[in-house]
């Protein structure tokens, strides 16, 4: 019979030999323990020396542990430098600008605003070219005062009188315009006096030269090539004035000392065919007379040799008082 107490099984110190054997199991458990401490310790020495996680030959597979904050964290030995920033990155912000608030737009009520050309409006102009009144005859008066008209007015603005104003505007430092506005009007009134009768109505566009001495006695049509105008003389007095043009180089008035030789009142030119109202010959075929011509275009034209006059009315009155035998003089 055997007793399943004693632990022997009938061979003789199996008993005892059992015995170590489970304390040399248990040793044995204890082994791997202390293998998975060891791989664990290589591992961990492995991420020391920044070397990736490896895998221990016989032992489980296991990664280190890595915390969060440790794992988003730039390595503050390695300084990035500019050619590493992204092309797209904005630079990073200075220790002072990380402090400080945003810059603020300024407030554009209180920005100070560009300067605004002048709305004033220009001054009213007064007369201009194409005017025709007493006060542009003033005007021309008192510019030829100063200088800035040679001629007589005639109450028309035309290019002469904007060329006068323009010179007056000019010296003055206004506008130089041509045209008269209050400014240009009050300062040649603050310059200038008031014109005489004589002055604003004078009897020729051009101011009369001072006649000939052949011209001083008698009853004379005395014709100046100089200031291109005819005065009407008696005795050295003048009766009438007007202002006339010549023949062209080409045909030359002649110039000398004349008597009129006929009278024709309504005249045409057999040469030309062409009116010749109010004739008073002279020299051949040359005359005074009206020029219908010379009234539209002035001086830009020229005669065959005649005199040409342009106002119908004083050339009218002319030839009834002019006598056949009466002396013609034609000077410079």
């Amino acid at each position: 019979m055997v007793d399943t107490d004693s632990g022997w099984d009938g061979r003789g110190g199996r008993g005892r030999r059992g015995a170590r054997d489970t304390r040399g199991a248990r040793a044995a458990d204890a082994i791997p323990g202390r293998r998975v401490a060891a791989v664990s310790l290589v591992a961990l020495a492995a991420l020391a020396t920044g070397c990736g996680p490896g895998t221990a030959t016989g032992a489980p597979e296991a990664s280190p542990p890595v915390r969060p904050t440790q794992a988003a964290a730039p390595t503050r030995t390695a300084p990035v430098t500019d050619d590493a920033k992204p092309r797209t990155a904005p630079p990073p912000p200075s220790p002072s600008a990380s402090t400080a608030p945003p810059a603020r737009a300024p407030d554009p009520t209180t920005a100070r605003p560009a300067p605004e050309p002048s709305t004033a409006p220009p001054p009213r102009v007064l007369m201009r070219t194409g005017s025709e009144s007493d006060r542009v005859r003033e005007l021309q008066a008192r510019l030829r005062q100063i200088g800035h008209f040679g001629r007589n007015p005639t109450g028309y603005y035309g290019s002469v009188t904007a060329d006068a104003v323009r010179s007056f505007q000019a010296k003055r430092s206004l506008p130089v315009t041509g045209s008269t506005d209050e400014v240009t009007w009050q300062r040649l009134l603050a310059m200038t006096r008031v014109p005489k009768a004589a002055e604003l109505r004078p009897p020729t566009e051009r101011p009369l030269a001072a006649p000939d001495e052949r011209c001083l006695k008698g009853r004379v049509l005395c014709i100046s090539k100089n200031s291109r105008t005819l005065a009407w003389m008696i005795d050295g007095k003048v009766v009438s004035a007007m202002d006339v043009r010549f023949g062209s180089e080409y045909t030359p008035t002649r110039e000398g000392v004349f008597e009129v030789f006929w009278k024709s009142r309504d005249h045409v030119s057999t040469l030309y065919d062409t009116p010749m109202p109010y004739a008073l010959f002279f020299s051949g075929g040359q005359a005074v007379h009206y020029s219908a011509d010379f009234a539209a275009n002035g001086y830009g034209g020229a005669s065959h040799g005649c005199v040409n006059v342009r106002d119908k009315k004083k050339v009218a009155a002319l030839f009834d008082q002019v006598r056949t035998g009466d002396k013609v003089v034609v000077y410079w």
